[in-house]
């Protein structure tokens, strides 16, 4: 709970009534490897934050091969502000550890804690920022490239996740991702 009250008032204070409030909100639980956090075409019933483990956001292309289009490690929270279909899926890469919080009792902490949504939309901000300058630039680049700036943009991920999904978000085969590690290392 502590990671969680130290995320939140890194964009806003919190009193200590506040704080208590959000611990009675929050369930600890597990999610093992490889099970969804959320599907697509369904609704998030649930707020999560990372407390330990890695997840990563997947789709389906045309010709149904999986993509994946990011990662979410520790410090990060799972929610969706606009309360509409995913059309992604969000799937633990590795065992992970998260705090959950009801839909009506993150409504019922939004309602009662004034400044919540600002501080919410800070982090929404936050987040937006931080996909495009991880992302846009993997467009550009050549694929050596792409994993030099994947290693450097996710650092703690790198020997934590298969490089079935590293290859897959960064566009390239498996085989082609072996041959830059082993040219690089």
């Amino acid at each position: 709970m502590e990671e969680f009250i130290e995320y939140i008032l890194q964009y806003g204070n919190l009193n200590p009534k506040q704080i208590d409030l959000i611990a009675k909100k929050a369930t600890r639980t597990k999610l093992g490897k490889d099970e969804y956090f959320a599907e697509a075409g369904k609704s998030l019933k649930q707020v999560g934050f990372v407390l330990e483990g890695v997840l990563r956001l997947c789709y389906y292309n045309n010709k149904g091969e999986e993509i994946t289009r990011y990662f979410i490690n520790e410090n990060h929270l799972l929610f969706n502000p606009y309360k509409e279909p995913f059309t992604e899926y969000i799937q633990a890469v590795t065992d992970c550890e998260l705090l959950i919080f009801t839909n009506e009792d993150w409504e019922d902490i939004s309602n009662t804690i004034v400044g919540w949504e600002a501080i919410l939309q800070k982090i929404i901000a936050k987040a937006l920022v931080q996909k495009l300058q991880r992302r846009s630039p993997l467009v550009e680049q050549n694929a050596t490239t792409r994993y030099l700036m994947f290693m450097e943009s996710f650092p703690s991920l790198v020997n934590r996740i298969p490089l079935s999904y590293v290859a897959s978000y960064l566009g390239i085969t498996q085989s082609s991702l072996s041959r830059i590690r082993k040219n690089i290392h």
